[in-house]
């Protein structure tokens, strides 16, 4: 459940590249115990947006505030996960276990030459059991599906307790019969283990029962606000606005399943 406490807050952000404005006026906050989706097409600002949040790039006009800290003055870095698109590229034949590549990623937090102890283990196993991978600790991570493997690198990213998890297309490359399950998890995760979310998707139809707030993002912030407000936009205003149709879904059908 969200609080009205702002883990991320942005107020009249600008960034460009050379002379293109990419971000524009942007507002923005996520509430802490929130599940935003950030939804947004092709040259939108996405991921110039994350680098921002991420610390990789600095504002050039404009404020962000993370934790309640100027971003600026912000240390706690371990308090933020982190799983790109990029996992999805990762060297399958690189012989290392589901145990090896969730352990490292503890290594910002112990230090590199620290040895892990009997806890460090512990909290490894504990990670890997939470996304649903507990009888494939010792297995080579080649062996997995797609699906499979982005859960390990999500444990990987959730190994070191983070407050908040940002996840950048964790679907690339996932077969649609597991997108499914992995969306559960991630609600999981939200729901019942108190960990805030960041997804950047297309795929609002596969989310729209899962997340509660969305942010349509198109150079400015076009819209920002919970599911069910979102769900009140008739289609042609979301593509008035967006630049593409995008599917308004109630949450009947969620709402029905909790009530079982």
């Amino acid at each position: 459940m969200s609080s009205n406490y702002s883990i991320i807050e942005i107020e009249r952000l600008y960034y460009r590249y050379d002379r293109e404005y990419v971000l524009e006026d942007i507002n923005f906050f996520q509430p802490e115990g929130s599940f935003l989706a950030l939804v947004g097409p092709n040259g939108s600002g996405k991921s110039t947006l994350l680098k921002l949040i991420l610390g990789l790039l600095r504002p050039q006009s404009g404020e962000i505030s993370i934790f309640g800290e100027k971003i600026s003055q912000f240390k706690n870095w371990e308090w933020i996960g982190f799983v790109s698109q990029k996992a999805n590229s990762f060297n399958t034949g690189f012989p290392a276990t589901v145990q090896e590549v969730v352990a490292s990623g503890l290594t910002k937090k112990l230090g590199l030459f620290k040895r892990m102890g009997k806890k460090d283990w512990q909290r490894v196993k504990e990670t890997i059991d939470a996304v649903g991978l507990g009888e494939f600790y010792h297995r080579n991570i080649g062996e997995l599906s797609g699906g499979q493997q982005q859960r390990v690198f999500i444990a990987r990213a959730l190994v070191s307790k983070p407050k908040l998890l940002i996840l950048d297309e964790p679907t690339v490359g996932v077969d649609a019969k597991n997108i499914r399950d992995f969306y559960s998890m991630l609600d999981d995760l939200n729901r019942n283990h108190g960990i805030t979310l960041l997804l950047v998707t297309h795929d609002m139809e596969g989310v729209s029962d899962k997340v509660t707030h969305v942010a349509c993002l198109n150079k400015k912030m076009i819209f920002h606000g919970k599911m069910e407000e979102f769900n009140k936009l008739k289609a042609d205003e979301s593509s008035h606005l967006y630049g593409y149709s995008l599917p308004i879904l109630s949450h009947k059908h969620h709402l029905e399943g909790a009530e079982k």
